[in-house]
């Protein structure tokens, strides 16, 4: 506390002296009074975008007259003059012009004011802020209830995100409304897309089931990410990061802007690669983005394309509970190319077209291309399990050897979307009737590329191959309905369709047949009512069904095949938007949100503490669990040169009876009894009681922003036994950003950014696994715990020009 408080004192001390010219105000919607997100603020040389709540913020103005130029898609561009004399506060009201587009494609998992569900939007200009090259949830860490961690220990390559002690499996991710989780794994990997976060326009985050989306039924949360819009004016930005574990990152981006008002184009290229903190723990990733619009008067085309290479040394077998104090950077892999090889090429076509007075329509046909492999050195292999015979050596038979294997993914992810849109100008009543129709169609198999003994193996020799078929299909109907000026109902009625079929072997050898079907109703309401303008109670109560994944399926021990689960969501809360009163002419902006959220589950998957022979967790059905809480979140800007900002989740998470089983094994280590162990009120693995996030960003010198944040995470169990000796411990760290920009008359914006990870060099861990076994004849339980431990203190330095 006294290196957080001493930090504080030096970044306060320059406000105190310290004063320059701001225009500040808040972008609103003419006709709902609704705040604009990532409208486009320019004054003169000096430009910014409207945040989470519309507010906008210029500082370091130079006196004198000047044009201000505020522009939003959708809307008619207001342009004025202002003579700059002193602080100006100033609100602008943006009117709709006769076509919607960016709207049209977010509105089928965007949350608003109006739908009483919980959720933070997360804006350009901060997303811009927090961007090192680091992976995209590790710029969502200080969103409420966030946790996120790094099998590499810097934040590079394989990354993970729980919200709510739901992991990704649980949280589901659109692109544009493009649904992006894996079909079978349910998991989003966003190491297949790197430095997307340079081409994302703002991300809403929302917590519980949320709205209906276009994918697999959320079932903890849901990103929602917008690539970049439309840009009214050309652009061209060159990134450059170097870093410790020598990261770097390179990247290149352009924008024509508007030509003849109707055509736009914008592109990326980015390179990121980085040792990681782990020994051996490499990431090389590659990667692109390109989007070309047609912008007409009554509608919209738009084709979007990104894609990722990723290449990364394997590290997911963590670190062994016994080294962490010794060899925290371990890695039990040593073979050279132990690596995972992944490439994922997204294609979407949008379209947008105003039908009549008060009706849009949007939707998009889209396609997701996958295929890759990680490779593997095994050594005492039984050749049989590859379908090959012994060799016979003479009198000497030769049944295992050491090989290397790859096991592949190939798989084809397309299907279409839409939503049709009522939009009356009153706005008193609004209505969406939406959809999707998508297809999975996947091939598993496994090669051996070099073997001590081969046997009569052909060159790549194939030792299993399966075949998964994946449609799913949903159809859904919202309505916000405005009662009176401050009460607002919701209601959102999704029905849901799947068929999922398996075929062939797994890496077992065992036969994976089996075909699922699955039937979902997922209703949801909510009511908001609006104490005062800038203040408002909401209450949603939402069910949400999501069938098993993959490994459900084909890893369960056991007999009988997994349930689908359910989950009950109650929301409840208030929120708080203010920027009044001012003080001496300058704007005071303020913002609290409160909550409270009930998820009652019926037969949901939890965590065994198990794993596969691939490091995938094991899971199983329990009948009856809950998590309960309350998040916290509140911010204050001062004199635009402090901003203060804190969220705090308190939580219980609980299975209200879970039986544990633990094998025996023989000397030969097959396994020959079981060992039963009940629970009664016991803990959820990987949920953590207390998650709060702390950011103090000041701004000491003209264009200097330095910023202190710190994070807390409360202890987790590794299984759902809420074992104190198969737990992570809880942590606290703390960064430092900053941020130093000039705006030079030959470029448009030169930033120098510096980020220091982990400022008081914490030794902590943020996941990890577990497993237990007892042996014949011993009655001693035997727990193997396994951490990842993330990195010491780092640093990432960065240099962006921007043209």
């Amino acid at each position: 506390m006294k290196k957080i408080t001493f930090f504080w004192f030096i970044f306060l001390c320059p406000v105190l002296v310290f004063a320059q010219y701001a225009v500040t105000g808040k972008i609103t919607d003419a006709q709902t009074q609704q705040p604009l997100i990532g409208a486009t603020v320019q004054l003169g040389q000096f430009g910014t975008t409207s945040d989470a709540q519309g507010f906008y913020r210029l500082t370091n103005i130079p006196g004198g007259s000047q044009t201000l130029v505020i522009s939003y898609i959708g809307y008619s561009v207001d342009k004025r003059t202002l003579t700059v004399e002193q602080d100006i506060t100033l609100d602008i009201n943006l009117r709709p012009t006769s076509y919607r587009t960016e709207e049209v494609i977010v509105s089928a998992t965007r949350a608003n004011e109006k739908t009483g569900t919980t959720y933070t939007n997360v804006s350009k200009a901060q997303i811009q802020e927090q961007n090192f090259g680091q992976d995209l949830p590790y710029l969502l860490e200080q969103t409420p209830s966030v946790v996120v961690n790094s099998d590499a220990g810097a934040g590079v390559g394989y990354t993970g995100i729980r919200i709510r002690g739901s992991d990704i499996t649980r949280i589901n991710v659109t692109v544009n409304g493009i649904p992006v989780n894996d079909a079978e794994s349910h998991g989003t990997f966003f190491v297949n897309m790197p430095d997307l976060a340079s081409s994302v326009q703002d991300i809403q985050v929302q917590r519980g089931v949320g709205t209906s989306t276009n994918g697999a039924a959320a079932f903890g949360a849901s990103l929602n990410i917008r690539t970049l819009g439309f840009n009214q004016e050309a652009y061209a930005e060159a990134i450059n990061s170097i870093g410790s574990f020598d990261t770097r990152r390179h990247s290149v981006s352009f924008g024509t802007g508007l030509i003849k008002d109707k055509f736009t184009f914008d592109g990326r290229l980015s390179k990121i690669s980085s040792d990681g903190y782990i020994d051996r723990a490499f990431s090389d990733l590659k990667s692109y983005y390109f989007s070309a619009g047609y912008l007409g008067k009554t509608g919209m085309l738009r084709f979007v394309s990104f894609s990722g290479k990723e290449k990364t040394y394997q590290a997911w077998n963590g670190v062994p509970e016994d080294k962490l104090e010794t060899d925290r950077t371990y890695n039990s892999l040593t073979y050279d190319n132990e690596t995972d090889n992944y490439q994922q090429d997204h294609y979407q076509l949008h379209f947008s077209k105003n039908l009549a007075k008060y009706f849009d329509l949007g939707g998009a046909f889209h396609l997701t291309r996958g295929r890759g492999y990680y490779e593997q050195y095994k050594n005492n292999q039984k050749l049989a399990n590859y379908n090959l015979p012994a060799v016979v050596l003479g009198d000497t038979t030769i049944s295992r050897t050491d090989l290397i294997r790859q096991k592949w993914l190939d798989n084809y992810f397309y299907g279409v979307t839409y939503a049709l849109n009522y939009n009356p100008q009153n706005d008193r009543f609004t209505a969406t009737l939406g959809g999707a129709w998508n297809k999975y169609d996947g091939d598993h198999f496994g090669e051996v590329i070099w073997a001590r003994f081969a046997s009569n193996s052909e060159i790549r020799q194939r030792y299993y191959e399966g075949t998964a078929l994946k449609t799913d299909f949903n159809i859904y109907g919202k309505v916000n309905y405005q009662l009176t000026d401050k009460l607002g109902l919701f209601g959102d009625l999704q029905y849901r369709t799947i068929n999922y079929e398996l075929d062939g072997t797994d890496d077992n050898q065992r036969d994976v047949t089996q075909q699922a079907n699955f039937n979902f109703f997922n209703p949801k309401g909510g009511i908001t009512y609006a104490l005062s303008p800038n203040q408002t109670l909401y209450a949603s109560y939402a069910v949400g069904n999501r069938e098993p994944v993959r490994s459900d399926f084909v890893d369960r021990k056991g007999a009988g095949s997994p349930q689908a689960e359910t989950m009950y969501n109650l929301e409840a809360g208030y929120r708080l938007r203010g920027n009044n009163p001012q003080i001496t002419g300058r704007r005071i902006g303020y913002s609290l949100d409160a909550n409270y959220y009930y998820m009652d589950y019926k037969n949901q998957l939890v965590l065994t503490g198990q794993l596969n022979d691939v490091g995938s967790p094991l899971r199983t059905n329990i009948k009856e669990s809950y998590r309960t809480g309350v998040e916290l979140a509140g911010l204050l800007n001062l004199y635009n040169r402090v901003e203060i900002s804190s969220s705090v989740s308190l939580s219980r998470n609980k299975i209200q009876n879970y039986t544990e089983t633990v094998y025996i094994y023989d000397a030969d280590y097959n396994p020959e009894g079981t060992v039963e162990n009940n629970y009664t009120e016991t803990d959820i693995s990987f949920s953590p009681n207390f998650v709060s996030t702390h950011k103090l960003e000041v701004q000491p010198l003209k264009g200097l922003k330095a910023a202190l944040l710190y994070k807390t995470v409360s202890k987790q169990y590794l299984d759902n036994t809420a074992s104190e000796t198969r737990k992570i411990n809880g942590y606290q760290v703390a960064d430092l950003r900053l941020r130093y920009v000039v705006k030079p008359s030959f470029m448009r914006e030169l930033e120098v950014g510096l980020l220091l990870n982990n400022l008081f060099n914490a030794k902590y861990e943020a996941n990890g696994y577990t497993f237990s076994e007892q042996y014949s004849g011993d009655a001693t339980r035997y727990d193997y715990n396994y951490y990842f431990p993330q990195a010491t203190r780092n640093y990432l330095l960065t240099l962006g020009l921007r043209f």
